[in-house]
Formats: structure tokens, C-alpha cells, sequence
């Protein structure tokens, strides 16, 4: 099994979708319970630190390897 490392970054609702293997829609559903820790988005991305709330509370992506 192959293993590749994410960088943390900003990261809009697509690239995010595209990571986790979703489609927007369920990105956006697997986040709605978490929007008032998330924050707002600054313009088309989530800043690195709201990426990290992402990642700590759905998990990471299982292509990613925690390294």
C-alpha cells in the first residue's frame, strides 16, 4: 500500500472533496456539525489552522499517511 504525505496549506471545498475521495456535497455534510469550530472560510480557502480543526475532527484522508 502506497502512503503519500498532505502538506498543510489552505485548502478550498474541491481540494478538500478531492482528498477525502468525495463528492462537495458530502464534504460539506461531514463538516456542518463542526462550522461553529471551523470558522468561515477566508474568501475560497480554509486557513491552515481551520484545515487542522478538518483534518482533527473527520480524520484524515485514508490515503495520508500522519508522518
Amino acid at each position: 500500500m502506497t502512503t503519500t504525505s498532505v502538506t498543510l496549506k489552505p485548502y478550498s471545498i474541491t481540494e478538500l472533496s478531492k482528498l477525502y475521495s468525495v463528492c462537495i456535497k458530502t464534504m460539506k455534510r461531514w463538516m456542518k456539525p463542526f462550522l461553529a469550530e471551523i470558522g468561515e472560510k477566508n474568501g475560497r480557502f480554509y486557513t491552515i489552522s481551520q484545515v487542522k480543526i478538518i483534518f482533527s475532527k473527520i480524520g484524515l484522508p485514508e490515503q495520508i499517511s500522519a508522518d
